[in-house]
C-alpha cells in the first residue's frame, strides 16, 4: 500500500508521526499552541487506532516525571509541550538525559514569559541546549511527521532523548498536503525498542543511586560519547528514510550555495521564506545561497564548516534572543567556525524575535544591508 495524502496542520502531522512510531506511554499536558497534538492523539485512541497509555498529569513537570520511569522499564515514550511547559520541565530534562531515557518530545516553539505572548520564538528550546537532549528544528508539517519517526530511530540507538521543534502557528497550525507513510513501512524502518538495560523485577537493576565523583565524571563522558555519534546516525537515518519515501532533509541543507559569495543561515520555518529571498536575489544577479540547520544539538560543526568553505559572507537569522549573548545560532556558528579553514565574515541578525513577521523582501533587505556593514561579534536587531 502506498502513502496516503492528507491536508494536515503541523500539530496533526506530529501526532501522525507519533502514532506511526507506536509508543506505549504518552504523558502530555495541554498548552497553547501544542494542545492539538494531544487532541489528535486522543482522537486516534478513541477510534481504536492508537494503542498507547495516554496520561494527563497535573503539570508538565509531572509529565516528564512520568516519561522517565516509563522509558526506563523499556517502553517507547512520546510527549509534547511548548514554551512555559518546556521551562517547567527543565529540571527533569537533565534527569532524562542522565537516565539515558530515549524519550521523543515535540516542542512547539512559542514566546516565553514575561510579557505573555503566543507567537513563534525559539528561545524556549534553545534555553535547553545544555540539558543533553538531541534537538531537531523542522520547517514544515511533512518534515515534522518524518522527523518524529527519525528521532525515535536515532534516540534509541544512542539512548539519548530527542526534541523535535516546530514554530508556533507558522508550522503548528498551518495546513499543507502531507504524505502519510504506511504502518508497515514505519515498522520496517523503526525496530521495536529493546534497551540493553531496563528496570525489570525478574532481572533486578536500579537507577538513581548516589555516585562517586569519578563515576559521575565517567557517566557524563559516556553521554558525550553518545552525543558525538548522533550526527552520523542522523544522516544514516535520513538516508534510509529517503530510500523508503523519497524524502530527505540531512542534518543541514545547502540551497543554491554553488558559486555563492554570501550565504544565509537559519533554522525552522524561516528557511522557507529565506529560499524565496535567495531566489529573488539570484534573479537580480546576486550570488546568494542558504544553509538550513536541521540538527542543532549536537551541532554538526564539521558539516557546517564544509558547507561554508569558500563563502565570503554569512548572514545568520535568529528567531530567538539570549540576553547578554545575542542570537544563539549566530554565536554557536561563530564558535564552530573559529580556527577552521572556513573564515567568512559573519553577521548575526535578530530577525523574527517574538514572532515578528519576516517576509522574503525583508530578508533581501537584511542581506543587502549586511553586505555594506562591518561584521560584529554582537547580534544586531532588525525588523
Amino acid at each position: 500500500m502506498s502513502a496516503s495524502a492528507q491536508l494536515l496542520t503541523g500539530n496533526q502531522a506530529v501526532a501522525w508521526g507519533a502514532r506511526l512510531a507506536r509508543p506505549m506511554v504518552v504523558p502530555v499536558y495541554p498548552i497553547t499552541p501544542q494542545t492539538p497534538i494531544l487532541e489528535q492523539l486522543t482522537q486516534f485512541q478513541a477510534e481504536g487506532n492508537f494503542n498507547a497509555e495516554i496520561i494527563t498529569p497535573e503539570s508538565e513537570h509531572s509529565v516528564m516525571s512520568a516519561c522517565i520511569p516509563a522509558s526506563l522499564v523499556g517502553t517507547r515514550v512520546f510527549t509534547a509541550t511548548a514554551s512555559q511547559g518546556l521551562l517547567l520541565m527543565h529540571e527533569l530534562l537533565h534527569y532524562a538525559s542522565g537516565a539515558r531515557a530515549p524519550i521523543v518530545m515535540a516542542n512547539v516553539n512559542r514566546t516565553i514569559a514575561s510579557p505573555w505572548a503566543f507567537w513563534p520564538d525559539q528561545t524556549d528550546s534553545l534555553a535547553q541546549r545544555d540539558t543533553g537532549w538531541i534537538q531537531y528544528y523542522v520547517e514544515s508539517a511533512q518534515e515534522a511527521l518524518d522527523t518524529v519517526i527519525q528521532a525515535f530511530r536515532v534516540a534509541e540507538q544512542v539512548l539519548v532523548p530527542a526534541m523535535v521543534n516546530l514554530d508556533a502557528f507558522y508550522v503548528s497550525h498551518a495546513m499543507e498536503p502531507v504524505l502519510i507513510p504506511t504502518q508497515a513501512l514505519v515498522d520496517d524502518y523503526l525496530p521495536a525498542f529493546d534497551p540493553p538495560h531496563k528496570l525489570d523485577t525478574d532481572k533486578v537493576e536500579s537507577w538513581g543511586n548516589v555516585v562517586t565523583q569519578d563515576m559521575f565524571f565517567r557517566h557524563r563522558q559516556a553521554l558525550g560519547e553518545a552525543m558525538a555519534r548522533v550526527p552520523a546516525l542522523a544522516i544514516q537515518a535520513d538516508q534510509e528514510w529517503s530510500k523508503l519515501t523519497g524524502r530527505s532533509y540531512g542534518v543541514i541543507e545547502r540551497y543554491r550555495c554553488d558559486g555563492a559569495a554570501t550565504v544565509i543561515v537559519t533554522m525552522g520555518s524561516m528557511c522557507g521564506t529565506a529560499r524565496d529571498a535567495v531566489d529573488m536575489l539570484r534573479e537580480s544577479g546576486q550570488a546568494i545561497g542558504l544553509v538550513k540547520v536541521r540538527l542543532f544539538r549536537p551541532l554538526p560543526a564539521q558539516a557546517l564548516i564544509d558547507a561554508l568553505s569558500g563563502i565570503e559572507e554569512v548572514v545568520v537569522l535568529d528567531r530567538n534572543y539570549s540576553p547578554g549573548h545575542g542570537g544563539v545560532l549566530h554565536q554557536e556558528l561563530r564558535a564552530a567556525l573559529y580556527g577552521s579553514a572556513a573564515t567568512p565574515r559573519i553577521h548575526g541578525l535578530l530577525a523574527g524575535v517574538g514572532g515578528v513577521n519576516v517576509s522574503p523582501a525583508k530578508i533581501v533587505e537584511f542581506v543587502n544591508q549586511a553586505s555594506h556593514s562591518e561584521a560584529l561579534g554582537e547580534s544586531q536587531w532588525v525588523r
